[in-house]
């Protein structure tokens, strides 16, 4: 009797868990790369006492921050991937502070845990993330440089039903990436134009993992996951300074995405002496994002926001929702 041949969907989640590490990289990134150059707080680091005020370099040099958020998001069916459905919610706590005139660092946690669903396939899989960042910028004029860290470690747990019983298994995630932005500062009384334009690149990898449970378990081996990309676009945003000296800003934002180089490599799995690779899926080439966010500040020190991002690909459409409150010293 000859042996079973596994099939190359029967592996469909961690799939999908791999390319859900690589797409919260990117978002941490960009949520760090906008704290450094969002034209609205860099507004106010140089302009703290709104429209008409004279410039200063005084006033709070340090500033703490926590996020609340959640992402949905499903990515469409590819070749041999049947598509998925994703849940995403997490929280952020960070800390910043200006160094000299001109130059701000910061350092933020970000800890996640996203459901991944692939109803078709009959498999989820859970992925529990802890990400660590740092950033910094430079001010000059109307310009702005900033540069962004990340480092990640988490948890993978996948379940697949086989028919006969769930085969589940669990094993290790790690992620690397870096951004570099610039943007320039145009105002006009209490409106605001911030072109942008950043590089990222993200590596992340799985660990290789054994089945237990349900018939005909699998062994598959680690991967690997590289993307570079191109992020061009700009910021439009005005503010109205109401009673009490509180200020409400509104802004939005588009960005074109060029994922010039991606990399996927192929995943061996076995059952028994049989075996077949599998790619990873990764997002389509050219693609854009949009959002939009409203800020509340309540004194001069604190601020309430809520942001909005999307990302639409040809093959992916993410959602994410953000709330957070920024205190500053």
């Amino acid at each position: 009797m000859p042996s079973p041949t596994p099939i190359k969907t029967e592996i469909n989640s961690d799939i999908s868990t791999g390319s859900t590490v690589i797409n919260l990289g990117s978002s941490f990134l960009e949520r760090l790369g906008n704290q450094a150059t969002n034209g609205f707080t860099r507004g106010l680091r140089t302009n703290p006492g709104g429209g008409g005020a004279s410039e200063s370099a005084e006033g709070p040099r340090y500033r703490t921050w926590g996020e609340l958020y959640g992402i949905t998001s499903a990515t469409g069916p590819q070749a041999d991937y049947f598509g998925d459905k994703r849940r995403t919610a997490g929280g952020v706590a960070g800390f910043g502070a200006r160094i000299v005139p001109g130059v701000n660092v910061g350092f933020s946690v970000d800890q996640s845990r996203t459901s991944v669903d692939v109803p078709l396939a009959l498999q989820s899989a859970t992925l529990d993330l802890t990400q660590l960042g740092v950033n910094a910028s430079i001010d000059k004029g109307p310009w702005t440089w900033a540069i962004a860290l990340v480092h990640g470690f988490g948890n993978i747990g996948s379940s697949r039903d086989t028919g006969g019983g769930f085969a589940s298994a669990r094993y290790g995630v790690q992620i690397d990436g870096a951004l570099s932005e610039l943007d320039y500062y145009w105002t006009k009384d209490q409106s605001r134009i911030v072109p942008k334009v950043g590089l990222e690149y993200v590596h992340a990898s799985t660990g290789a993992f054994q089945e237990m449970g349900g018939l005909d378990a699998l062994t598959v081996s680690g991967a690997t996951m590289e993307r570079s990309r191109l992020l061009a676009g700009a910021e439009i945003g005005h503010y109205w300074i109401l009673d009490h000296q509180q200020i409400l800003d509104l802004s939005a934002y588009g960005k074109f995405v060029d994922n010039f180089s991606q990399q996927f490599s192929s995943v061996l799995v076995s059952l028994g002496p049989e075996s077949i690779t599998v790619t990873g899926i990764g997002e389509s080439q050219y693609g854009a994002d949009a959002g939009a966010s409203a800020s509340l500040s309540i004194t001069s020190t604190a601020r309430l926001y809520f942001n909005y991002d999307g990302k639409f690909r040809s093959n992916l459409q993410s959602h994410q929702g953000t709330l957070g409150l920024e205190i500053r010293w």
